[in-house]
């Protein structure tokens, strides 16, 4: 299990790892929503929001409010994924990773997933 730390760094580095995407198609392709990460080993959440293309104030967060998009997954499929050892479809298709969003935010993410 990956600690507390390295997840709060790895949120941050995949916030990091979107703005490295072209601004134009980030834009195009990514509505402006609330995103939450939970992490079910340690029971922790990160809320953040998708505003013009850029994931922004992220902090860690107790809301239960429902966000637009939700990811879950462990912490070490967090960190697997940040390091590029494990893909977002493959971890999605074999169930390491929930993405619970509607139908037309699911179309306009997938390219930038």
């Amino acid at each position: 299990m990956a600690s507390l730390d390295e997840c709060r760094l790895a949120v941050h580095d995949l916030a990091a790892k979107l703005s490295d995407v072209d601004p134009d198609a980030r834009k195009k392709h990514i509505p402006d929503r609330t995103l939450e990460l939970k992490l079910l080993d340690l029971d922790v959440s990160f809320r953040g929001r998708l505003h013009q293309g850029e994931l922004i104030d992220i902090e860690e967060s107790e809301d239960t409010s429902k966000p637009n998009v939700r990811l879950v997954m462990s912490s070490d499929d967090l960190i697997a994924m940040t390091n590029g050892e494990l893909k977002f479809a493959h971890a999605w298709a074999t169930g390491r990773v929930r993405l619970d969003a509607s139908i037309r935010d699911l179309l306009r993410l997938r390219s930038m997933l």
